[in-house]
């Protein structure tokens, strides 16, 4: 969600002036594109879309959390945490992402399915 913050601030240094409206994005514009987001985060260095790397495949994580309800908070929440014994002996490290950001990176990897 976005929030605008709207002021106004004078045209000229006296203040005696036509004020003029100034517009200014209180928050960040929405959560960049998810593979820009993935490739930022350093997500590729552990897994492919398609194939197993050091993690699994993201297309494989979508088809194993297709059917769970609550999916996307799930899996937010394995991406800032972490976790470890889901997918073999490597774990995954906690991840300095927001949960906006994390939010965003889960339901990209869901809709790989």
């Amino acid at each position: 969600m976005q929030r605008l913050a709207v002021g106004v601030r004078s045209l000229y240094p006296n203040g005696l002036a036509v004020a003029g409206l100034v517009l200014t994005t209180a928050v960040s514009l929405p959560v960049r594109a998810s593979e820009v987001l993935a490739r930022e985060h350093n997500c590729l260095n552990c897994h492919h879309v398609d194939r197993k790397k050091i993690g699994p495949g993201f297309r494989q994580v979508a088809q194993r959390y297709a059917k769970h309800k609550d999916a996307a908070p799930q899996l937010a929440d394995k991406i800032i945490h972490g976790g470890a014994g889901a997918w073999g002996p490597v774990a995954m490290p906690s991840n300095p992402v927001s949960k906006e950001e994390a939010l965003v990176l889960a339901r990209w990897v869901l809709a790989m399915k």
